[in-house]
């Protein structure tokens, strides 16, 4: 059995047990050319910008339309995480590793790599304790030696949380970042994502993936492609826009990024599961237009 379709069933079934608590992740009739019924929406908790509570924060994101949120851990309140989930009846699909930048696994100093270990292994605990699923990774930056000695290193260092997040239940999944790891800064746009694919195929894990952001690396090559490439690795989505002409990130849906031929890749590989907004958030106003702009070029609403 192929590993990564039994990646592929574990997080089916984390996203059918959300189902069953929320209304806004019912089945829904599958389009011929959409994502409805296959792509649920979610986003990052520093999205909203609504003033009160963390329970009101859960409220605004559910009136936008979201179907769950990504937090934040370590670091996060997980007992004030669970009233807010019950509270506002949305739930926390995952969180993000929040130290990953600055305390990383591809560092060379064998202690520093001790304390990225011990967060992700917190940032697992913590996931599982409030009913998420992922936990997203950016697994170190190219900064910190040449290829081999990062890739030796994190992957070395990020194994040993894997039985962890096995006993857990809780994938890691690897972000594609600008950390010039995996593909040339430098390079033209015509990249692909096969030394991801190596990467991630590293682990031998259905319980390593990939959150492939499908806006960080539209610069560098197709996202289609990489996602065809990429296939059952994929695990969860993130959402941005970027501009090639511009050469900035933009809003979902605006830039030259080709949303069509993503959507098609995606059900080319036959994804179901999550997608998290990452764009500049805001009051119920902005969030209510991300989520909206998701719905667009995704085609989730008939």
């Amino acid at each position: 059995m192929n590993f990564h379709n039994v990646t592929r069933r574990h997080f089916l079934q984390g996203t059918a047990a959300l189902a069953a608590s929320s209304p806004f992740l019912a089945p829904a009739a599958e389009t011929s050319s959409g994502l409805q019924g296959r792509l649920y929406k979610t986003l990052k908790i520093g999205m909203v910008g609504v003033k009160g509570s963390l329970t009101d924060k859960f409220k605004a994101a559910k009136a936008a339309g979201f179907g769950a949120i990504e937090m934040n851990a370590p670091g996060m309140n997980v007992a004030e995480t669970k009233e807010a989930i019950a509270g506002s009846g949305l739930p926390v699909d995952g969180t993000v590793c929040s130290s990953h930048w600055q305390i990383r696994h591809t560092d060379a100093d064998p202690e520093k790599r001790k304390v990225a270990l011990g967060h992700l292994q917190t940032a697992l605990r913590d996931t599982r304790a409030v009913g998420g699923h992922t936990v997203l990774l950016v697994v170190g930056h190219g900064r910190d030696g040449d290829e081999k000695e990062i890739w030796d290193r994190s992957v070395e260092n990020i194994a040993k949380a894997v039985p962890l997040a096995a006993e857990l239940g809780v994938a890691i999944v690897i972000e594609n970042v600008w950390n010039q790891f995996c593909y040339d800064h430098g390079g033209k746009a015509d990249q692909t994502a096969e030394k991801y694919s190596r990467y991630v195929d590293e682990f031998q894990s259905p319980w390593v993936g990939m959150q492939f952001d499908i806006g960080n690396h539209w610069k560098y090559g197709s996202m289609g492609d990489w996602i065809r490439h990429l296939g059952k690795r994929i695990i969860k989505l993130d959402a941005k826009g970027f501009s090639r002409a511009q050469n900035k990130f933009t809003k979902i849906g605006e830039g030259d990024l080709d949303w069509k031929d993503v959507s098609k890749a995606l059900r080319e590989i036959n994804y179901f599961g999550w997608c998290a907004a990452e764009v500049g958030g805001g009051d119920a106003k902005r969030l209510k237009e991300v989520s909206d702009n998701m719905d667009r070029v995704f085609g989730l609403k008939s």
